[in-house]
């Protein structure tokens, strides 16, 4: 599991701070969520760089200022464990899991948080795609072709990165024992680590997340690849891709289900009108491009529950 102690937790955090609110024109739904709490708290998982990641949510930060009424502190975490943690103690109040981190942080306590709302790709889907990424020139062009390689996932609460390919490449048409399969595998740390180590040759093949529409040579429309093409880490010519899951329900954004229901509809109009009125800003948050923001509940996120919930037990039982 990830329980960790919150002394352990803090340490985790790599960077927070309140920056003092800019002179946004937004005129969406707002609050005074002063009669309840002091402030805001926004976590991101640990995927890449804490600068980055901050820089990028900059804009939300604002937003989400004009709209609650309240400071607003961003917060990075060194791995998925401590951003779930944090949210699951009571010490975030915004956060966007992938579906197997909520799926976690349900099983732990479900009354803790609650699913909010989630993207809609360009196409009108609302899922994605975890897939593993080799480089080009490893001679490395298929699954099969990784047979004593090494494979590298994001982390063990990652969904794309971790959760559906340990399960669908075990099963039916794979069938892959992965301590047989593969020379070894490991955690790098978050989805941008995987793929750099690929770059780096530290790897054969990483596991990572794509919208699977749009551009490949963009990185896709949205997902890890498109954030590393957009900041100029990652040429797409430098790698293929040799695997691809079934779709994957897009993960949610979480609210704690202690917050009123007036913060979290605010929270939706509040995304839904940055979409509509602040293109850039939208792109920066959803990590690309997305047709909109739906709300989502618990219900969207019941298959992958199950899927972890398998995996603990079968865990136990080994």
């Amino acid at each position: 599991m990830f329980r960790t102690t919150m002394m352990a937790i803090a340490a985790t955090a790599v960077l927070a701070f309140a920056a003092p609110a800019s002179a946004i024109d937004y005129k969406g739904p707002t609050m005074d969520l002063s009669q309840y709490q002091p402030e805001f708290r926004i976590g991101f998982l640990g995927d890449e760089a804490a600068q980055d990641v901050l820089s990028r949510n900059a804009c939300l930060q604002d937003y989400v200022e004009a709209a609650y009424g309240v400071p607003a502190k961003m917060f990075t975490f060194k791995d998925y464990a401590g951003t779930m943690e944090s949210m699951l103690g009571g010490n975030l109040d915004y956060t966007w899991f992938g579906a197997s981190g909520y799926a976690g942080m349900y099983l732990e306590n479900p009354d803790a948080v609650v699913p909010v709302l989630t993207r809609m790709q360009p196409t009108g889907d609302t899922g994605y795609y975890s897939v593993m990424v080799a480089r080009k020139d490893s001679g490395i062009g298929s699954l099969e072709d990784m047979k004593g390689k090494s494979l590298g996932f994001a982390d063990p609460n990652s969904t794309s990165g971790y959760l559906i390919p340990s399960i669908e490449l075990t099963e039916a048409p794979y069938g892959l024992n992965f301590d047989e399969y593969f020379e070894s595998t490991g955690f790098m740390g978050g989805h941008e680590n995987g793929v750099l180590a690929v770059l780096n040759g530290d790897v054969d093949a990483a596991v990572t997340w794509v919208s699977g529409v749009g551009e490949w040579a963009e990185g896709y429309s949205s997902g890890n690849l498109r954030k590393m093409v957009d900041k100029g880490i990652l040429n797409m010519d430098d790698i293929v891709q040799i695997w691809s899951s079934k779709l994957i329900p897009n993960g949610p954004i979480v609210m704690p289900k202690a917050m009123p229901q007036e913060a979290r509809d605010v929270m939706v109009g509040m995304k839904q009108w940055i979409h509509k009125n602040d293109p850039e800003c939208s792109e920066n948050v959803a990590n690309g491009k997305v047709r909109a923001w739906i709300p989502v509940d618990h219900s969207f996120y019941e298959v992958v529950v199950k899927a972890r919930k398998a995996k603990i037990e079968a865990k136990k039982g080994s």
